[in-house]
């Protein structure tokens, strides 16, 4: 059975594959009421689910008529994708963050489920047994070198 966040995640997904634009606008209560959550719980899914990693950004304003609108960042091509995703993983990435590049880099369909399985025990806190941060600077480079070696091979 899912729960309560993965079931939010898909219908905000599911509005966002259906505007053209990939754009939405919500009212965290309105959600909460839908779903009958308290609202931190709307805030939670955004918070974790909607990240830049996984190709979405997110504005929000506060107040009365305030609202979050969540964007599905479009890239042209799998060199343009990759090429945005390591701009974000300079300073260093949590094993978090990886996963959730991973899962980018399968939802657009530029690597296969081996290949993410790959790419995570490459990274995983296991394989690179250092504290943090050092750990976190060798995750980034081991996963900006993989995708690196991802953008020559689709040239």
């Amino acid at each position: 059975m899912r729960n309560i966040s993965d079931i939010i995640e898909g219908y905000l997904k599911a509005i966002i594959e259906k505007k053209q634009n990939g754009t939405i606008e919500i009212k965290r209560n309105e959600v909460a009421e839908k779903f009958q959550c308290v609202p931190s719980q709307i805030n939670y899914v955004i918070k974790t689910r909607f990240t830049v990693e996984r190709g979405y950004a997110v504005e929000s304003k506060r107040g009365g008529g305030g609202y979050i609108r969540i964007f599905r960042v479009q890239t042209n091509s799998c060199k343009e994708l990759i090429e945005h995703i390591l701009e974000g993983i300079q300073q260093g990435v949590s094993y978090t963050m990886a996963e959730d590049v991973v899962y980018r880099l399968i939802e657009e369909e530029v690597i296969s489920d081996r290949e993410s399985k790959l790419i995570l025990a490459a990274v995983d806190r296991t394989t690179i047994h250092q504290p943090l941060p050092e750990r976190d600077i060798i995750r980034a480079r081991i996963l900006q070198a993989m995708l690196l070696t991802l953008i020559y091979e689709q040239m």
